[in-house]
């Protein structure tokens, strides 16, 4: 048997060679002409689905339901949110042209899909019987940011699910960013993945872009590195005054 089958570095001493070897010799992705963008083979694609249907399952009990929502964000809708469009624009991928026609306004690849469906979320939210609205989303997001990717870990197109949930209270809010990061993501990568992580707050910088705090979880990889493995936000009402979301309230008060 050729040694070239084998793994031929050790993990202690190369890391990054090893992870790459690892990754092309089990045939979990390919490169392809597009840089940072992969293909996930079979075997990668399973261990996805197998994620993806823990994942789903455990939402879907908190309540949540999934739905899809476009790829493609008028420009009009990404910067409604002034800090939000100040964190994602650097790694916006824009779609000009349609065929043979320039588009009369530019449309973002999304990046993230809160203001393409937050727009949704204001014509639908009406009154308090309409909250918790609690949306799921399994989709793919594009972040045209860096020079050299990772297989996994960092590339520029890849598949993830975002939960968008509406709450009447700042409370109930709070309990949700904890419930998911708690009882699903964590639940996930210790009993599901055996893999230990760190929980806790990011700093002001590290927050996501308009949000009031992001919560995270934190690996530490064998070279040392933190590797971000999910996150929940709590949003405030920083989106919801941008788009116009309202409800009439028990009281019978606009909010």
């Amino acid at each position: 048997m050729s040694e070239d089958l084998g793994i031929t570095v050790k993990k202690s001493e190369n890391f990054s060679e090893w992870y790459t070897q690892v990754i092309q010799k089990a045939e979990l992705a390919d490169y392809t002409l597009v840089s940072g963008c992969m293909v996930l083979r079979p075997w990668a694609y399973a261990i996805w689905e197998n994620i993806q249907k823990i994942v789903d399952e455990k939402i879907k009990k908190l309540g949540h339901k999934n739905a899809y929502f476009p790829m493609l964000i008028p420009e009009s809708l990404l910067t409604k949110e002034s800090e939000h469009v100040k964190g994602f624009v650097p790694e916006v991928a824009w779609v000009t042209q349609g065929g043979n026609e320039k588009l009369a306004e530019r449309l973002a690849i999304r990046p993230t899909s809160e203001t393409i469906m937050y727009a949704s979320y204001s014509k639908w939210i009406r009154s308090w019987r309409d909250l918790p609205l609690l949306i799921n989303q399994w989709c793919n997001v594009v972040r045209w940011e860096f020079k050299n990717p990772r297989p996994f870990l960092r590339t520029r197109e890849f598949l993830w699910q975002e939960g968008h949930t509406v709450h009447a209270t700042k409370e109930d809010a709070d309990k949700e960013v904890m419930t998911i990061l708690l009882e699903v993501y964590k639940d996930l990568a210790e009993n599901s993945l055996a893999i230990h992580a760190i929980y806790g707050k990011k700093t002001e910088n590290e927050k996501f872009p308009g949000a009031l705090y992001t919560t995270t979880f934190e690996s530490i990889m064998p070279d040392g590195k933190a590797l971000q493995m999910g996150t929940s936000h709590q949003l405030g009402q920083n989106f919801s005054k941008a788009f116009d979301i309202q409800f009439v309230d028990k009281d019978e008060k606009k909010k």
